[in-house]
């Protein structure tokens, strides 16, 4: 059983993945992946978290093409997605195969969150949500005898670190804690890849450029880019206004030439003028930067113009938002996210 997929201890992986040669090749990787996860699950049935992002798409189309029908994919709404999401994602997944379930379940979620304002806390409380909605329905599952999860490198490096045990940039919702609850064993096909290199494999394995470019999106969702409290309200806000922001940089020909863009929602708000009235309301901060495996990160200059009828398309059409600033900080020392 290769233990680059089922569980090498993290301080070793993380040696492994530094001593890497250069030389990588996608079609490799799939075969001996596929082959690999062949022979370490047997006849054994696997249970994944799918979010509709690049990170657990892949990992499914691996499991799918390893061992099939025994793969069930769980899709949770949390409440904390972007607009019309848990649809589209839904949709994107018809024809593919899958054993797929959805669940909605955005009240407990956001039920959970009132009156949180600490970042980590609020990625323990969604965490442990969706480790409890997730739970119950594997629960109806039977003879499930693994996990698997979308984790990627960065996810790992970034929860861990070597030189001080215990100390963490920030937690990451699929690296540690499952587990134990569920007395699952854990396979992990991408553990050992970077963002770019799981895009490699995508496409290797054909599937759609859509899926495979889609933009990394941070697994407590919404959560974490509205600052502060998370309400119903507020979530609702930052939809819209992301929903503006996202188009706009498709429609302009931008987005498939960034790394990853989306707004967030601040806990400030300011002065401003409405039909020559006073205002004071919510300010929104864009951001968008460029990468290649999410470990640095540098901001991007997009068209002035672009950003202008941006802020003023946000403004005008979103109701509690009347001003939009553009974050242009480097990772590091910023996050790419901003909690």
């Amino acid at each position: 059983m290769d233990d680059r997929y089922f569980g090498t201890p993290t301080a070793r992986l993380i040696e492994l993945k530094e001593n890497a040669t250069t030389a990588w090749n996608p079609a490799a990787y799939v075969a001996e992946t596929i082959e690999a996860l062949k022979a370490g699950l047997g006849e054994d049935k696997v249970v994944l978290g799918l979010s509709g992002g690049v990170d657990s798409s892949v990992s499914a189309v691996l499991l799918h093409r390893a061992i099939g029908d025994r793969l069930h994919c769980i899709f949770v709404d949390t409440g904390l997605m972007r607009g019309g999401e848990y649809e589209e994602v839904m949709a994107s997944y018809k024809g593919m195969g899958l054993n797929m379930i959805g669940v909605r379940a955005g009240d407990k979620f956001l039920g959970d969150l009132r009156g949180v304002t600490d970042p980590e806390q609020k990625r323990r409380i969604i965490g442990r949500d969706f480790i409890e909605v997730f739970d119950t329905e594997a629960q109806k599952l039977h003879d499930i005898k693994w996990l698997a999860q979308g984790t990627i490198f960065p996810d790992i490096s970034e929860s861990f670190s070597a030189s001080k045990p215990g100390v963490a940039v920030k937690s990451h919702h699929n690296v540690g804690g499952l587990p134990e609850k569920m007395n699952l064993r854990i396979v992990e096909p991408l553990r050992m890849l970077f963002k770019n290199e799981v895009r490699e494999v995508g496409r290797e394995l054909g599937m759609s450029p859509e899926l495979v470019g889609r933009h990394p999106f941070p697994g407590p969702g919404l959560g974490i880019r509205v600052l502060g409290e998370v309400t119903a309200e507020r979530i609702a806000i930052l939809q819209q206004a992301d929903r503006i922001f996202i188009d706009a940089l498709r429609a302009a020909g931008l987005y498939d030439k960034v790394w990853q863009a989306g707004a967030i929602l601040l806990p400030v708000r300011s002065v401003g003028v409405s039909a020559g009235a006073r205002t004071y309301e919510n300010a929104v901060a864009l951001r968008v930067v460029n990468s290649v495996n999410a470990m640095t990160a540098q901001p991007v200059q997009l068209p002035w113009e672009f950003l202008a009828d941006v802020s003023t398309a946000i403004i005008e059409r979103v109701d509690g938002i009347n001003r939009v600033v553009y974050d242009i900080s480097p990772k590091p020392p910023a996050t790419i996210e901003w909690e």
